[in-house]
């Protein structure tokens, strides 16, 4: 299976790129082999069910490519520097869980980690970077959306990251913030989330500013499933409700972007 989806625009394509790296679930037999049998099953820090949250993202003419293994497989929002094996916060395959306990009863070979590095992280990077320069070549410019859910530390429902102010304009990150206050979403900008390395390294690109959207499980998910030992489940009126509003608030950053960009030209 390949590391990734790619969902094209159903409608005309507008140059903005979704990237989902955290939302994929998939472990495949030989690595879930070595894993202790409590992080297989929570896979905590998971992006949760974002893959359907935004499913009606191409219908905006937005092009979404979504990770489909998990982060514990191999961690696309690092960079591929020594030491690729260890702390979960930097290395792009982590040792231990965001608590600092253990994920491995057997741990994986040097070899085996470049085997990962080859079949996911590689590919996934690949493409991000041809639906950028894709995007580049038709539309002279292309904004990169981040997007990622998070449960702690923070209580606000939204967190704009763009590495304070060096990935993208004001006119992106205020666009974006306007349109989720509207919704009564409370937002911040670079708190706590700056934006990882994926907003770091392709904003770093002329004619792409990238922008990292951070939201709360709390505003998605069954606040009561968040502590269990399993994912929540998305198929819950909650989460249709939320699903609902974020279509809205999509399709009125992509009309307001679209004038914003006609206006400058």
């Amino acid at each position: 299976m390949k590391p990734y989806l790619l969902h094209l625009p159903s409608g005309q394509a507008v140059p903005i790129v979704a990237n989902l790296p955290h939302s994929g679930m998939i472990v495949p037999d030989a690595i879930a082999a070595q894993f202790l049998p409590e992080h297989l099953q929570a896979l905590p820090h998971t992006d949760w069910h974002l893959d359907q949250l935004y499913r009606s993202l191409p219908a905006l003419g937005i092009t979404v490519l979504q990770a489909t293994h998990s982060r514990y497989v191999v961690d696309l929002n690092r960079p591929l520097q020594d030491p690729i094996f260890g702390n979960f916060w930097t290395a792009v395959m982590p040792e231990k869980t965001a608590f600092d306990k253990p994920i491995y009863a057997t741990l994986p070979s040097p070899e085996q980690l470049q085997e990962r590095i080859d079949t996911f992280y590689l590919p996934y990077h690949q493409k991000l970077t041809e639906l950028l320069q894709e995007s580049i070549a038709a539309f002279g410019h292309v904004y990169l959306l981040d997007l990622h859910s998070f449960g702690v530390p923070l209580t606000e429902s939204v967190c704009l990251g763009n590495r304070n102010g060096k990935t993208c304009s004001d006119v992106l990150i205020t666009t974006v913030e306007k349109h989720f206050l509207s919704k009564g979403y409370q937002t911040v900008q670079n708190k706590v989330f700056n934006g990882g390395y994926i907003t770091g390294h392709y904003g770093q690109i002329a004619d792409v500013e990238a922008l990292q959207i951070e939201l709360r499980y709390h505003v998605y998910l069954n606040d009561d499933e968040l502590e269990r030992s399993q994912p929540p489940a998305w198929n819950v009126p909650k989460f249709h409700a939320a699903k609902e509003t974020i279509n809205k608030i999509f399709a009125a950053i992509v009309q307001d972007l679209s004038i914003k960009k006609t206006s400058l030209q």
